[in-house]
């Protein structure tokens, strides 16, 4: 494990700078900032470096443009890993159905890079043995490719809309060029277009139909919730449902969420 204060040190000497030249440099961006929270005296830096202090976040962030690396590096540097949002995001779920503003602040995530040429995409499977090498890739990358129309949501653990299609705890992606309600043209519930709303209450997501000037979120059948007619000027269809995420063999606990959800109305 990295021992933060000596590894700065050794940071700050093979760049040549003295604890004054540092103390010089957190000044002039504590008077850039107008914030004397960046501002790390000679006194101070020796404490961090030998005496295990932790240094507040504006005077890390400090230290990460002097000695020019990466903020978040350093943030892991003292135990706080940037590139575990994804997993820690499921150690709490909000009750409301939300956007998600979390998973594009991580610094890398990891994908596969090279897969088992005898993977067959038809047939169900465990994914991970025909994986062959993983690589980490900068999240800044993946955006390049990606459409800048797409936004992510996350269904909130009361929101239970579109249960069991959406489970509660699902991770969506949304297509915010589809923000039309289309009135037909698919053959099952699972092709019909499920879409992301905004309403004065906040987020969900549903099936929808349009009547005059109304707006009509429809649940799934099999859901406690209640068709729901609202006024079209008082709501926002942010974009189709395109993609999901979400975890599977807790039915039962979502079966029960969905009963206790059902027993308070």
């Amino acid at each position: 494990m990295i021992s933060p204060g000596p590894n700065l040190r050794t940071l700050r000497e093979k760049l040549g700078l003295t604890s004054g030249d540092v103390e010089t440099a957190t000044e002039r961006l504590a008077r850039k900032h107008n914030n004397e929270d960046y501002l790390i005296t000679a006194g101070r830096l020796s404490d961090i470096e030998t005496k295990g202090v932790i240094p507040s976040v504006h005077r890390l962030y400090s230290l990460a443009i002097i000695y020019r690396r990466e903020f978040g590096e350093m943030l892991s540097w003292y135990g706080v890993d940037l590139n575990q949002t994804a997993s820690d995001l499921e150690e709490f779920v909000p009750p409301r159905t939300h956007f998600s503003h979390a998973l594009p602040n991580t610094a890398k995530i990891e994908k596969p890079i090279r897969i088992d040429p005898d993977f067959d995409p038809r047939t169900t499977l465990n994914f991970a043995p025909m994986i062959r090498q993983w690589g980490a890739v900068p999240v800044a990358y993946l955006q390049q490719l990606s459409k800048k129309d797409y936004s992510y949501g996350y269904i909130g653990s009361e929101d239970l809309t579109m249960h069991p299609i959406l489970p509660p705890g699902s991770f969506i992606q949304v297509d915010e060029s589809r923000n039309k309600v289309l009135k037909g043209g698919w053959r099952s519930e699972y092709e019909r277009p499920i879409y992301f709303v905004e309403t004065r209450e906040g987020y969900t997501c549903s099936w929808c139909t349009t009547s005059r000037e109304e707006l009509i979120l429809l649940p799934h059948p099999l859901s406690p919730a209640l068709p729901t007619v609202l006024p079209a000027q008082e709501t926002e269809v942010i974009g189709q449902v395109i993609g999901v995420a979400m975890r599977v063999g807790e039915l039962q606990k979502e079966e029960n969420n969905a009963e206790d959800h059902e027993n308070r109305q």
